[in-house]
């Protein structure tokens, strides 16, 4: 049987990688890669408390409400990538400068 640990392990790992992708990237594609890596660490944590927790819905009610906000989060951020991939020819964070103006 499946533990709330293990859930709680792999969640762990989920996030991990996805702060490293975040923190070393440069790439803004890579960069949305790990915020989403993030996002769903924290979904199966809510989904893990829920379904050992006594009887109750809200953790899967919250994750929902989550990948609801990633969904929005990601149409906005590559509609941003695409901006200053169109102004600078490149998806480089470090030119993302240009966007401020």
């Amino acid at each position: 049987m499946i533990a709330l640990q293990h859930y709680l392990a792999v969640s762990a790992v989920l996030f991990s990688l996805g702060m490293l992708g975040i923190l070393t990237r440069r790439n803004a594609v890579n960069v949305l890669m790990g915020v989403e890596l993030v996002l769903n660490s924290a979904n199966l944590n809510l989904v893990a408390f829920s379904r050992f927790g006594p009887g109750n819905l809200q953790g899967q009610l919250f994750a929902v409400f989550v990948i609801v906000i990633a969904a929005a989060e990601v149409a906005v951020a590559l509609a941003i990538v695409l901006t200053l991939y169109r102004l600078r020819r490149t998806p480089n964070l470090d030119e993302a400068d240009i966007l401020r103006g």
